[in-house]
């Protein structure tokens, strides 16, 4: 199991922008096997921070997740908009879930 959390703050004028391509990524991450990955994306009570946190069941699955083609542009168009240095990639090691759960469709 990989675990993964993102951070970074944007500039409050890019705030919406990135909320539209995030949906784009997501609505491509539907299409795939969702009973191998987990991604969840919250905006901090700033306005301007966003946190990514994914969970993998391998290093596969991260790899084809990591590559889709609205996952890049994303990625592309917000490192483009100006992070100031605020992007932090930290792995975490995977304890537990209140579900029950390592993620949808995942038993412990």
């Amino acid at each position: 199991m990989i675990t993964v959390q993102v951070t970074y703050t944007v500039k409050p004028a890019f705030v919406a922008k990135n909320k539209e391509n995030i949906q784009r990524f997501l609505a491509d991450f539907q299409k795939m096997d969702d009973s191998a990955f987990w991604y969840h994306i919250s905006l901090m009570d700033d306005g301007v921070t966003f946190s990514h946190f994914s969970a993998y069941r391998d290093e596969k699955i991260q790899q084809e997740v990591l590559n889709v083609p609205s996952f890049k542009a994303f990625q592309q168009e917000r490192d483009e908009s100006g992070l100031n240095g605020s992007h932090a990639v930290k792995v975490l090691e995977f304890v537990g879930a209140s579900s029950g759960k390592v993620m949808p469709g995942q038993p412990m």
